[in-house]
């Protein structure tokens, strides 16, 4: 797999599922250790996430290069909706997936057994451990159904080739069980600096609003997600501060990805290297030796989805570089860009979920629920007029069912929640017809040239099957009992 940000986390030094297992977990500090290094493998998922949820979807494009095609296979797949079994970066997320989930359930086997650790330390690490099994395992039935469900530690590693695909209503049941857990025992706010970033009792609560609101069980999101508002989050004034690294892990911020730049301690992001446009050297980065990746680009549509005074346009989207080549304005993502002092390593973090976000899940939660209620119109305005733009009212449930998608497109831009919003709100057929017509405008008007090199009969052709993702050929090769998702080989 093509990695991005490729570097060795210094927390798996002390990987205990993986060295001297029985002589570890043996007291609070060796348990903190453990817990650290599966939010560290939570980096390495992130990093790669856009590849995913966002290129997939009508936000995104690359940033054609016709000198060089080998990243086709790989990254281009999922833009061209060309991905198959034996694509490697399905592989690649399939595998980083279960590494994390193995952890996971070995660390809360061992965490259980453990009789040196306080109750109220012990149910701390339960909570995020169960919060991020929860977060994973949503993430792997939205790209794929049905999948392998493990909650226990694999004492036998030839065991795991025993498993079959357990339904998707079966997996949400224990995704439900391990946020419900998580969000009883986890703090609303930590005091301790050191803690700051850790996941919360509102991150549990949000996640589990939204998995409900995937479910469409619209009258437990919206009793979920009312409890997240006088846990005490609210509203940035300003939009373009939510994703500062000066401002991190501030009032709006639910749950975000902890990355650190400045240092040799290997826990930089650098998302913008991956974003910024290809011939962009450091007219973006800063740092002239660049060499951006161009990948995960704004679509025309998406740039031109923003109404007249929507200040979160400026602050998400830059449109102020003009390609050596064609002289064209290439965009780019701007989320992600801010000044940092040392070549390839940022400091910003990943926002996973934000107070906006549940802001929008209440409006669109109460509106499936029992229509457009002025309480959900109100949700829905404060993030409008945050963003410089007038209440709505006076709209029909379809009309404000709309009006709540839109808005989470661009107060969520490039954050990772677009595919999954697409696949949430329509039907396969529906999605099917929605990305052939999107397809076929950027097929005619591509948002960045390519140079006069043609489209394959194939590029930005979706069937209806394409909403799940493959199972990789390799898991199936070595699982006779694992099924193939319709459609593929």
């Amino acid at each position: 797999m093509t990695e991005f940000s490729c570097k060795k986390d210094f927390l798996s030094k002390t990987d205990p599922t993986r060295v001297g297992a029985n002589d570890f977990y043996k007291n609070e500090a060796e348990l903190g250790q453990a817990v650290n290094g599966v939010y560290g493998q939570l980096q390495g998922i992130i990093n790669n996430q856009w590849l995913y949820n966002e290129l997939p979807s009508d936000n995104t494009t690359i940033d054609f290069n016709p000198g060089d095609r080998g990243q086709a296979p790989s990254i281009e797949a999922f833009e061209f909706w060309t991905v198959n079994s034996g694509t490697g970066n399905i592989n690649s997320m399939y595998v980083s997936y279960y590494n994390a989930l193995y952890n996971i359930n070995n660390t809360l086997a061992k965490l259980n057994n453990a009789t040196t650790i306080s109750d109220s330390a012990k149910a701390g690490f339960k909570g995020q451990l169960e919060f991020l099994r929860g977060y994973y395992y949503f993430e792997l039935t939205q790209y794929f159904g049905d999948v392998i469900l493990i909650t226990e530690p694999l004492e036998v590693p030839s065991k795991a080739w025993d498993y079959e695909r357990a339904p998707q209503a079966e997996v949400y049941a224990q995704i439900e069980t391990d946020l419900k857990d998580a969000a009883s025992m986890l703090p609303a706010k930590y005091t301790i600096a050191a803690d700051i970033g850790r996941i919360t009792k509102g991150a549990a609560l949000s996640l589990l609003g939204k998995v409900y609101l995937t479910e469409k069980k619209y009258t437990d999101a919206v009793t979920t997600l009312q409890q997240v508002p006088p846990l005490g989050y609210s509203l940035v004034p300003n939009y373009a501060d939510v994703f500062d690294p000066q401002k991190k892990n501030g009032p709006e911020s639910i749950f975000e990805v902890q990355y650190q730049g400045g240092n040799d301690l290997g826990e930089w992001s650098s998302f913008i290297y991956t974003f910024a446009p290809r011939l962009s050297a450091g007219a973006i980065t800063g740092w002239p030796q660049s060499n951006p990746g161009g990948w995960n680009i704004p679509t025309n549509d998406m740039i031109s989805t923003y109404e007249d005074g929507d200040k979160r346009k400026n602050a998400s989207i830059g449109l102020d570089f003009k390609s050596p080549i064609t002289g064209d304005v290439v965009p780019y993502i701007k989320k992600y860009d801010h000044p940092h002092s040392i070549y390839g390593r940022t400091d910003d973090d990943w926002p996973v979920l934000r107070y906006s976000d549940v802001l929008l899940m209440l409006a669109e939660a109460i509106n499936e629920a029992t229509g457009p209620t002025s309480e959900a119109e109100g949700y829905l305005n404060q993030v409008r007029n945050r963003a410089g733009l007038a209440n709505i009212s006076g709209l029909g449930k379809e009309a404000f069912r709309a009006k709540v998608l839109h808005e989470r497109r661009v107060e969520l831009a490039f954050e990772n929640w677009r595919w999954f919003d697409l696949k949430r709100t329509q039907t396969p057929d529906q999605l099917t017809q929605f990305l052939n017509a999107y397809g076929a405008v950027e097929k005619a008007n591509p948002t960045v040239t390519r140079q006069g090199t043609p489209y394959s009969s194939g590029d930005y052709v979706f069937q209806s099957y394409e909403v799940l993702y493959p199972i990789p050929s390799n898991e199936i090769l070595v699982n006779a009992k694992l099924t193939q998702n319709d459609g593929y080989q």
